[in-house]
């Protein structure tokens, strides 16, 4: 798709439309779409718990085998579906009460998978605020990928070479996100920004860094606890990537964030992937990026039951609602990253 630039000159003539949403918002609280779902959370916690709980038995009874890369592996798995619940409580999505939703986000982030809980709710709440949009949403800035023109003329030396061929690397490179993410949450805890609860943050995280090397070096030897980490992280961290890449990757971006209403900035920025529950479980309900960008405190489980209506009203005031397959939306990301990697060489090139 390429970088698409959304200004006052081609959809600003929309943006006062804010009544839309408001019209939209009460459609969807009159079918009770944002009523919470505690007992499907707790199903989903227990179940998260529960195979937590296997793993650990399983790594204890295996010992010092190599196929605890294979325990590795489910336990990457495992540790995405906890960040999922860590997101929908840091949206408020299981509990009415903050305090709660906080209490469920610090365990399943910071002491299950070792991620700041605070940290991650404070960068993505401004992504939610500016999806998609140059100089306010910090997805959108992350070295060395460049996902602008402007980011990617930017680059020198080994950065410039990296963005002609980030297309092809995307992928290898996740696998070193679940190690950015872990060291972003240490500097997170030990810096001066702002971090609400940096005390049990602090503590927890480290409960979690001690407990999972105490246990991976003291059942495996030396050289299998290396490759379980290695396969550990890898893995996590190359699931999550795939699940996050597909919501908004190769979708518009923004030059303007007060060119567009609430609605369309939503909407126009977000991509929804087609699929049935198997889907929705690998996801962790983000293939419904639409519904949840619009209403972020909607439960996970309702989001199933508000696309069409969502849909029906996007497509009635002439809303672009975009949706695909799992793998066409990872083609659309790595076909954007290929675009914008083609920068100018020469004086006199097409911009885009």
């Amino acid at each position: 798709m390429g970088v698409i630039r959304v200004s006052d000159t081609n959809l600003g003539a929309r943006s006062g439309r804010g009544s839309e949403y408001a019209d939209l918002s009460r459609l969807v609280r009159g079918a009770g779409l944002l009523h919470r779902r505690p007992g499907h959370y707790a199903l989903r916690m227990g179940l998260v718990l529960g195979c937590l709980g296997v793993a650990g038995v399983v790594l204890v009874r295996l010992g010092q085998s190599w196929w605890q890369t294979v325990v590795a592996a489910f336990l990457a798995v495992i540790f995405a579906q906890a960040g999922f619940i860590g997101h929908d409580a840091g949206h408020r999505q299981i509990f009415r009460s903050r305090t709660a939703n906080d209490v469920v986000g610090l365990l399943f982030g910071n002491l299950l998978i070792g991620l700041s809980y605070g940290w991650w709710v404070d960068k993505h709440n401004r992504h939610h605020a500016h999806p998609n949009t140059e100089g306010h949403d910090p997805d959108i800035v992350v070295a060395p990928l460049s996902f602008t023109p402007g980011q990617a003329e930017a680059r020198r030396g080994l950065g410039a070479v990296f963005v002609r061929h980030q297309a092809t690397l995307f992928f290898p490179l996740l696998l070193l996100e679940g190690p950015h993410l872990h060291a972003a949450s240490v500097k997170a805890v030990l810096g001066r920004g702002r971090l609400k609860h940096r005390p049990i943050e602090a503590s927890l995280l480290a409960l979690h860094i001690v407990g999972y090397l105490t246990a991976v070096f003291l059942l495996l030897n030396r050289p299998q606890a290396i490759v379980f980490i290695l396969v550990n992280q890898g893995l996590f961290g190359l699931y999550l990537g795939c699940s996050f890449a597909p919501n908004h990757k190769g979708m518009p971006i923004l030059s303007e964030a007060g060119a567009l209403d609430y609605l369309r900035r939503q909407v126009l920025t977000s991509r929804n992937v087609r699929g049935g529950w198997l889907i929705d479980v690998l996801l962790g309900g983000l293939n419904y990026q639409i519904e949840h960008h619009l209403f972020p405190s909607m439960p996970r489980p309702n989001l199933r039951r508000a696309q069409p209506l969502i849909r029906q009203f996007c497509i009635a005031h002439g809303v672009p609602y975009h949706e695909t397959t799992l793998t066409r939306s990872w083609a659309q990301a790595l076909q954007h990253l290929r675009t914008v990697g083609k920068r100018p060489t020469q004086p006199g090139t097409d911009r885009h």
